[in-house]
């Protein structure tokens, strides 16, 4: 068991928000709520839709108001790499990269 927790503090990779790490192999290593699987391009994506907080947090009950005001500080930190990874998770980004392909089939 310790020598899980050793090994898994090497590959997390904290971030200057506390409550915001990245971890390979989850959430294809891009920030995430630490503990969790919620990457702050979720949350920062219904943030921009005019969601209101305490519904979000209602929706996602397993973190905390400071686990989210700080994904939601981290999006304003990193707006330009949050953004991307909003844009690149749309149904319409996925079928257009993905025409073609024989699974789609």
């Amino acid at each position: 068991m310790a020598e899980e927790t050793a090994k898994e503090l090497v590959v997390t990779q904290r971030t200057e928000h506390p409550h915001i790490d990245r971890k390979p192999g989850v959430c294809g290593g891009k920030p995430k709520i630490v503990g969790t699987r919620l990457p702050v391009w979720v949350l920062a994506g219904y943030h921009k839709m005019g969601l209101p907080d305490d519904e979000i947090l209602r929706m996602y009950s397993h973190i905390n108001a400071s686990q989210f005001y700080d994904a939601l500080s981290y999006y304003y930190d990193h707006k330009d790499e949050i953004d991307e990874l909003l844009a690149k998770n749309t149904e319409e980004y996925w079928m257009k990269k993905t025409e073609g392909k024989l699974w789609r089939r």
